[in-house]
């Protein structure tokens, strides 16, 4: 399916609900769609589930929200900020138009995100509090150049977050990650860390600890 450029699949509700929550997809550096789709049937029946390709085409089946510079280890320098944030706005038109489209409950989203896609749906829920309830980082962090420069202004109480990383992650260093708690904190946002001696990639015990973080909030 396409929708203002953007391809994705959708996973509508097991169980008979009205307005469902809905969780939204955003997979990560050379992968696609399929990928975190691969696990929406395990989880919750009430989720109406969207898995959005992101828009830069690598070939052969892989896609990126933006392009990384792997050469480098500065984290300031790691990413195409200008791309990224153009990807945000794509995100942000979008969830608009699933919402309006689909009787979800606009009042209970989730963003889950993996790697370059945690990156983003950090970014997005500290950019639009107001759109988004609860975030799934995996294997990412916050890049505060994504970041509103009103932060300290925004209403972010409603707000929520569970972030995990691989302890012996390769891509994107776990040092990166543990900057993730403190910076909520600061902000005063609801958030759980978690580690798993992993790399870059989500452990078992990781699904199920974030599959129970998201039943906790249905």
């Amino acid at each position: 399916m396409n929708d203002n450029s953007l391809v994705y699949l959708t996973r509508k509700p097991k169980i008979e609900i009205a307005n469902p929550p809905l969780l939204v997809m955003l997979h990560g550096y050379g992968s696609n769609e399929q990928d975190l789709f691969s696990f929406a049937e395990e989880l919750p029946d009430e989720l109406f589930i969207v898995s959005v390709q992101a828009p830069l085409s690598l070939g052969f089946g892989s896609y990126a929200w933006y392009t990384i510079h792997f050469e480098t280890a500065d984290a300031s320098k790691f990413s195409d900020i200008p791309e990224a944030k153009a990807a945000l706005q794509k995100i942000n038109l979008f969830l608009d138009n699933i919402i309006a489209e689909h009787e979800v409950d606009s009042k209970n989203v989730f963003l889950l995100g993996f790697s370059q896609g945690t990156i983003l749906s950090m970014a997005y829920a500290l950019n639009h509090p107001e759109k988004v309830q609860h975030v799934v980082g995996l294997s990412g962090y916050i890049m505060e150049e994504l970041l509103p420069k009103d932060l300290a202004f925004k209403n972010y109480t409603h707000l929520d977050f569970f972030a995990s990383h691989g302890t012996v992650d390769q891509v994107i260093p776990v040092d990166w990650a543990r900057k993730t708690t403190p910076f909520l904190n600061q902000l005063g946002i609801a958030n759980e860390y978690h580690e798993y001696p992993v790399g870059h990639g989500v452990a078992p015990q990781n699904f199920t600890d974030l599959k129970n973080w998201i039943v906790k909030r249905l």
